[in-house]
Parts: C-alpha cells; structure tokens; sequence
C-alpha cells in the first residue's frame, strides 16, 4: 500500500481491531488502487480469522458494475448490525441506487478518496516499486508523465526497470525511453470504452476545451434544450472515472502520447480543423489547437486566421508571434496584410534584419496598407534603424509617423539625440491646429487619423511620456528629475513586451543621464533590474550589459567590466550601436591596464566602428574615450571629424552641461597627452562653466585645474586629493586614483607623496592599504629573494610594460621601476635581459 496515503487510516485502524464492525466506501478513478486497498483488508481479516457468531466479512471490487437489484441489496447488508464490510466502486455512473448505497456506507465513516498521488507519494512509490530511492529528477519526471495516477505509476516504472535497470536509482536520472509498450496498453484500454467516451479524450488531446460550447459541436452531440451540455458532463464524469481525464482536465500525458501515436495524422488534422474552426468561431483561444497545426502542411484561409489569432495571443503575453505568422502566410494569408506585425514580432526577438525587412514592405507599398500596419512598420524600422546607429534617419521615420497623426513622444529621444530640440518640444506637447471645414476631405482624413490614433493609456503610452519629459529635463531641465522619469518610466515596462518598439529603452536613458549625474548606484540598479527581466527584448539585453560594463570601467572594477564585454561577444556580431560601445570598452580596458599589445588591435575595431556610427548624444562617452586612445596612438585625425559633429550638435542643444561636460573631461585628458597645455586650459574652464549641471559635472570641474597644474610640474597635494576623492564619490574612482597617483609622482614633499599614494591606492582597490616607500623597503638577504613591491614589478615586468607603464600600474615614476630592475639583476646574479627573464619566471612561478 506504499503511496496511498488516502487509504492508510482505514488500514491502520482495521489492523489494530480486525473484528471490529468496519462499514466502508472506497471510492476512486481506475488504476488508483481500490483493488490494492481490498486485497490489504482482506490479508488483515484473513490473518485475524472469522468469528463464527459474528457476521461474515464481505468485499466488494467494482461495484459500479453491478446491477441495481444487487446495489440494493449490499445498501440493506450496510445497514445490519456489526456488518463488516467494504466496497470498492468508481465515482461513476451517478445513479439513485449508487446515492443511496454511498449514503449507507458512510453513515458513521467518512468515505475513502483515491486519487492521483503528489510528487511525495511517486517518490515513495518508486523507492518501493525499485528497492532503493529515484534520483528526484525521474520521480518528477514519473508524476508528471502519469499525472500522479497510481496504475500508471507502477507500469511506467515496470517498462522502465525492465530498459534502464538499477541507473534508475542512480545520483542521476538517465536518459530514459519512451514507454512505448505502456502507450499501446493505453491505447487499448481508451478504445474500450465508449466511443463517445474516446473522441472526448481524443479531442481533448488535440487541445479542445472541456467546455460544452466547444465540444457539443466538436463531438456532433445533440443539443436541444441543453441536452448536448448534460451529456458533456457525463462523458467527462466518465472519462474522469476511467482516469483518462485527471481532475484538473486534461488527459494525463501519457494518454496523450498514446492519443498522438495511435490516432491517425490525418484524422487528427482534421479534428483540430474543426476545433480550429469552432475557437475562432466563438472568440475563444486558439493557442494549443494552432500549435499542433503546425508543421503539418494545413493550408486555407481559416487555417491562416487562425494562425494569425494565434499570433495575437503569443504577442499579447510577449512570446514569439514569428512561427505562426510566418504559418499564416504559408497557409495562404496575403504576406502585405501580415508584413507589419512580422516586423514587430522579429525586432522583440532580436532579430533586427528581418524586422528591417518586412517593415519595409509595409512601407514601400504604404498607400495600399492600413494605416495603424504603415504606423507599426514605421515604428518598428525608426527603432532597428536606432540600434544601428543611424539616430537622425530614425527621426525622419518619426517626423513621418507624426504627419500620420501618429508622432508625439515616442519621437523624442531621437529628435533630442540629433539636436531637434525644438521639434521635440513640439512632440512633447502638441499645440491644437485649427480645424479645417467639417465636410472637406481633410477633415474626414484627419477624424479617421485620429480615431486611429488614439490611444488609451497604456503602460507604453505613460513610459514614452516620462521618457520624452525625462530626456528634455537631461538637456534644459533639472538632472535629478530627469533620472527619476527615465527610471520610473523603466519600471512601467517591466512588463510590457513592447518596449522593443522604442528606439532606446528607458533603462538605457535612465543609466546614461545617472552616471552623468554622480548617481552610479541608480545607473547600474536599473540596468541590472532590465537585464533580469529582459526590458526590452534581446537586443537592448545587449546594451544594458554594455553599459554595466561601462559603469565598471570607471568605478575600476575591469574584471567585470571585461566580463560583460566578453558576455556580449557570445552572441551575433553587435549592431552599430553596440559595436561603437563595445569597441570603446574594450579600448578603455587596454589603455587602463597600460596593455599597448592589447589597445592596438582594439583600436582597430574602435577605428571601424566609429565609420559605422554617425555622431549623436547618447555616444559622446565613448566618443571622448576614443579620442584619448586616438592620440595616444598619435592617430587624432581619425576622430576629429566626429569631434567636430559633436560640437555642433552640443551647440545647437543649448551646450547642456550633462551632456557637454563628460565630453570635455576626455578632451581634457587627450589634450594632456598631447602636451597641449592650451587645449587643455580651454577645457578645464569649459568644465568649470559645466559645473553647475550635475555633482558629475562638478567634480570633474574641480579636478580639471588639478591636471593643469601637473602639466605645469605644480601640486597641491590637499587640494588633489579633495578632487581625486571627489571623483571617486561620482563614480569615476580610476579617474580619482590617476590623479592622486601622477600628483604623487609629481611632488618633491616626501610626506605629500605619501599622503597621495595612500589616496590612489584607497580609491584603485576600494581599501585602505600600508603604503611602504621605495627607500623603505627591507633590503633583502643575499639569497636571491625579492622584496614584496620586487615581485609586483618584476611581474609586471614578464607581462612586457614598460616602466612608464608599470609606473602608472603601481602609483611610482618610471626611475623608481628602473632601479627595481637593477637591484634585481644585481641580486640574481643576471647578465642579460634574457637571463633575468628567466630568474624572474622561477622567483615568480609557485
């Protein structure tokens, strides 16, 4: 009786007093152990022996069967006194005399209710049915092929000892095959009941409804005054009763499979036909029947519809509509008709040239198409054209999505992104024209327009307001309220599948417009939040983790900076968008890391990249990043071009001080390297001008002289390390600990230098560290060991830097590495450069 639970108290209290008087109704589907049940009493009182003087014990298996003259009389044999007896029976048929017989049989016992076992009871089954117990794999595999009903655990578990053999109680499950011997038994077992009884079951395994209003048609019942609904309860009731229906409704998966494998394919395309039929008919769901339409060459026009309504479903709980779409117009479906929502359901999953593709269809032919499908298919091309960087094409897609009546705050972003900022005020609020005449043809045009167009508010129509509000604030408004409506409008979406028809997610904006402000804790929060829940399809996952690694680069985390770039690398090649940003990390990573093997090649993707990607505002990060590599690798002319772009279209947007001044810190550094004091000078006050924009903008302002001073051979050792911690608070920490770093390098005041070593190496590693000097170091003995900052330079020194390099790496000048070097050649005894390569290897190596 292992794993029915249901029947362990009768068992229980009969074997404590098996002469006891014991009246009781076992009640339960096929297969759920009444006769397992019976047969356990009948060992208890068998054991216990009979009592002459009492009644004699009696069992009854299946007492549905029986007819009703011996229903009656097991009612009356209940109702003796000191009867013992149990009856076994399924739920139906549902009759008087049954009524009455389960009445009696429970007058002083409540009945005993098999059913399907929990996934518990399939372990315990299973540990019985094996002598050990299952990996919890295949015990969750067993309940849920079988749906917990008892007969088909046993067998299922049978065929698969018999196949697999003891890897069943494995630490693993194994790969275990299909009960092909338990299907047809199955199968056998639904041909015997009644007929009606299997075409519901069938039906129902094709994916039809347990509802009247679909199976009375489906099944060809007789319906008057209701009569067809009565009989539908019935042949459920038995359907449930014969355990090929769970009580949950459907068939249990196994008797699908063996529905699948016993029923011919071309009776089961046409039930699913006509079921097809019956659900686009009444407006039901038409999901799980188009499903299995699939693949099976079904064509027509109301096979294409429903495929098309299926589409409509998929899209509605953000799933992918592609399949079916592409189902429709292979049934027969015009392609134009469907063009605009193929486009859609490619951009929500990624897959940026078909949607290009199909959404200029719709716009090619956009006099022959309905309006909201020309609206879709601008929407979903100004948002791929966005992905790949052509930012003011994407505005024209928008500017004509407006003269449809169709424009407003969606356009924003791009409009602001190329300069516009006029025209995206007019977007944001839309001023009334006057009316032209009632009857002329414009007006008609323009009420059809705005029928259309209207929309309710909906989570995308409130996310793209906030969004449009948020990105002005970020140019001519306040920054603190800007981050707050990007981030707001970020979390409407969460649950909006399309996000995707944005040009760029509000997470995005919302992180851009953050780290500009000082706020990294919230720019990296949304983002991490948008990649959880996917905001925005699978090309935005792409940007969100770019941009994390973009946050990381300047707190100085460049493991996990490095780990998201090589995360976006998995996939396909990155649009334009994400390449430029992609090749800016990358070159950032090199440059910050002194690596010159590494900055040169990535600075050859960088070079390509900025070809595809005309100049716009959300870029001007990377944009000034490149730049500082450009000169560093003495090639500024490839970015120049961009640079002057840049400019202007900073000017023609007010010279916002967001956006302007992480643009004129880059600059700054470029110019430093150049050794063009008076370009830098003309930053550093572009900075201060800047300061009042953000905390961001006002750290880097405070910094700027600092560098300046460097230039000069002058420091101010408080005043730097103020500025480096400054820096450091906006999430700039390399930056802050480059600064107290060089200003340590720079200073003759012994106590100063160490007092900004201590600050570069606080804000490098994010702890406080002991700061020993290189005169302070312990000579070592003469065996040969190094000193601890020895084995840091000279590790630096095998991965090939330079001095200046490993300088800047470890906070001293160049001549403190070269007198390292020395010490250690003359310590180890190395005649040449090969020769102390090869001691540092085995100092170095564990």
């Amino acid at each position: 009786m292992d794993g029915l639970p249901a029947a362990q108290p009768l068992l229980v209290g009969l074997a404590a007093d098996p002469s006891a008087p014991l009246v009781a109704d076992v009640v339960g589907p096929a297969g759920t152990g009444k006769t397992a049940t019976l047969r356990a009493i009948a060992t208890l009182w068998t054991d216990a022996g009979t009592d002459p003087d009492g009644p004699f014990p009696l069992l009854v298996d299946d007492a549905h069967l029986l007819p009703d003259a011996a229903v009656d009389r097991l009612r009356e044999r209940a109702a003796e006194p000191g009867a013992r007896m149990v009856v076994a029976r399924r739920p139906w048929p549902r009759d008087a005399a049954r009524a009455a017989l389960g009445a009696a049989l429970t007058a002083t016992r409540p009945p005993v209710l098999l059913g399907p076992l929990d996934p518990a009871a399939v372990t315990a089954r299973l540990t019985a049915l094996l002598g050990a117990r299952p990996a919890p794999a295949l015990a969750e595999h067993v309940h849920t092929r079988t749906a917990g009903v008892p007969s088909l655990v046993d067998r299922m578990t049978r065929e698969l000892a018999a196949k697999v053999g003891p890897a069943l109680t494995g630490p693993t499950a194994p790969r275990v095959p299909a009960p092909v011997g338990l299907l047809d038994q199955i199968a056998h077992h639904l041909w015997a009941l009644d007929a009606r009884v299997a075409e519901l079951v069938v039906a129902a395994a094709l994916g039809a409804p347990l509802d009247a209003e679909v199976l009375v048609p489906l099944l060809g019942l007789f319906d008057a005054g209701g009569a067809g609904v009565d009989e539908v309860d019935e042949l459920v009731a038995q359907a449930r009763s014969a355990s090929v229906l769970t009580p949950a409704g459907g068939p249990p998966p196994l008797v699908t499979a063996a529905v699948l494998r016993h029923v011919p394919e071309a009776r089961r395309l046409e039930i699913r036909r006509a079921l097809a039929e019956i659900e686009l008919d009444r407006g039901g769901s038409v999901l799980t029947v188009a499903r299995g339409l699939l693949d099976t060459g079904a064509t027509g026009g109301r096979v294409a519809e429903v495929f098309a309504a299926a589409a409509d479903e998929e899209a509605r709980a953000g799933a992918d509509a592609g399949p079916f779409l592409a189902a429709a117009v292979a049934a027969g479906a015009p392609p134009l008709t469907l063009a605009a929502r193929r486009a859609e359901a490619s951009l929500r999953t990624g897959a940026l040239d078909a949607a290009l593709h199909h959404a200029d269809e719709v716009l090619t032919a956009a006099d022959r198409v309905e309006l909201d499908d020309a609206v879709r298919a601008g929407s979903v091309a100004a948002a791929v054209l966005a992905h790949r960087g052509l930012l003011a094409r994407s505005a024209d897609l928008y500017r004509w999505l407006a003269d449809l009546g169709s424009g407003g705050p969606v356009a924003v972003p791009a409009l602001v992104g190329t300069g516009a900022i006029a025209e995206a005020r007019r977007q944001d609020r839309v001023a009334p024209e006057p009316e032209p005449p009632r009857d002329s043809p414009r007006a008609v045009a323009d009420a059809i327009v705005r029928t259309l167009a209207a929309r309710p508010p909906t989570l995308l129509a409130g996310a793209e307001e906030l969004v449009a509000e948020g990105v002005l604030d970020s140019v001519s408004g306040n920054p603190t309220r800007a981050v707050s409506r990007l981030t707001r409008a970020a979390a409407l979406l969460e649950s909006a599948p399309r996000a995707a028809l944005l040009p760029d997610t509000p997470a995005a904006l919302a992180a851009l417009v953050a780290v500009q402000t000082g706020e990294v804790g919230v720019a990296r929060s949304v983002l991490e939040r948008a990649v959880a829940v996917e905001l925005g399809g699978p090309a935005a996952t792409t940007r969100h983790r770019l941009l994390l690694g973009w946050i990381a680069l300047h707190r100085g985390a460049f493991g996990t900076a490095r780990a998201h770039l090589a995360e976006t690398a998995q996939g396909p090649a990155l649009e334009p968008r994400d390449e430029l940003l992609a090749a800016a990390l990358d070159v950032a990573l090199a440059r910050r890391e002194g690596d010159l093997a590494a900055l040169v090649p990535a600075w050859a993707r960088a070079r390509e990249a900025i070809v595809r990607h005309p100049v716009d505002l959300y870029v001007l990060q990377p944009l000034g990043e490149l730049a500082i590599a450009a000169t560093r690798l003495r090639e500024p002319a490839w970015v120049r071009p961009h640079l002057d772009e840049a400019a202007d279209l900073l000017a023609r947007l007010g010279s916002p001080a967001l956006w302007s001044a992480p643009l004129h810190w880059a600059l700054l550094h470029a110019a430093i390297l150049a050794e063009d004091r008076d370009a830098a000078v003309t930053h550093a006050d572009a900075l201060r001008g800047a300061a009042h924009g953000s905390r961001f903008a006002e750290a880097m302002a405070t910094a700027a002289p600092h560098w300046v001073a460097l230039t000069d051979g002058r420091v101010d050792p408080e005043g730097v390390e103020e500025a480096a911690r400054g820096l450091h608070t906006v999430g700039l920490s390399w930056d802050g600990s480059k600064l107290a770093g060089q200003a340590a390098i720079r200073t003759g005041d012994r106590r100063a230098m160490q007092a900004l070593l201590t600050c570069a190496r606080q804000l490098h590693g994010g702890t406080p560290k002991p700061t020993p000097t290189p005169t302070a170091e312990p000579e070592p003995e003469e065996t040969g060991d190094l000193s601890e900052r020895e084995r840091e330079v000279a590790a630096l020194v095998l991965e090939g830097l330079t001095y200046k390099q490993i300088g800047e790496r470890l906070f001293i000048s160049a001549k403190t590495v070269e007198h390292h070097v020395a010490r250690m050649r003359q310590r180890l005894g190395a005649s040449s450069r090969t020769e102390l390569f090869t001691h540092l290897r085995r100092h170095l190596t564990p």
